[in-house]
């Protein structure tokens, strides 16, 4: 999508992404190597009941689809950063997430007319329509001069 494509309100969906385990495990072995998301026999016997995706792959996973659904081919360079992440439910081998993202506000900045400033709300859910993330992101975009 273009920067001209986006609108406060917005809805734009994606998914699914199925997570299998050892893409969990995977991804775990090498950025985020806890027992509760390498090890099955421990984690069955954790807090959890069995393993659980790190929040840190929960969020690669959400960048995915939305540049699959929404990023590839437009202007975007560039995230200064988010405003919060949670990740109120855990995200297990076999779930089936979809993307909900929700535009809060698009506009070309006063400052620097050159930039498109996108604040939006990603939230993840599972089969179960459970939300496994929530995060405010900011985007930035280069566009042509007014």
């Amino acid at each position: 999508m273009r920067f001209a494509d986006f609108f406060a309100g917005q809805v734009i969906e994606a998914g699914p992404h199925q997570v299998t385990e050892d893409e969990l495990t995977g991804f775990a072995r090498q950025w985020d190597p806890q027992w509760f998301h390498t090890e099955a026999a421990a984690a069955a016997e954790g807090i959890f009941g069995g393993l659980i995706a790190s929040g840190w792959h929960t969020c690669a996973i959400a960048m995915r689809l939305v540049v699959q659904a929404a990023l590839e081919g437009s202007e975007s360079f560039a995230s200064p950063g988010l405003q919060y992440v949670r990740w109120p439910n855990p995200v297990r081998p076999g779930d089936l997430l979809r993307l909900r993202a929700e535009v809060i506000e698009a506009r070309r900045s006063e400052s620097k007319p050159t930039l498109g400033i996108l604040r939006w709300r990603w939230r993840l859910f599972n089969q179960h329509g459970a939300e496994v993330l929530d995060t405010e992101v900011t985007s930035l975009f280069r566009l042509a001069a007014p």
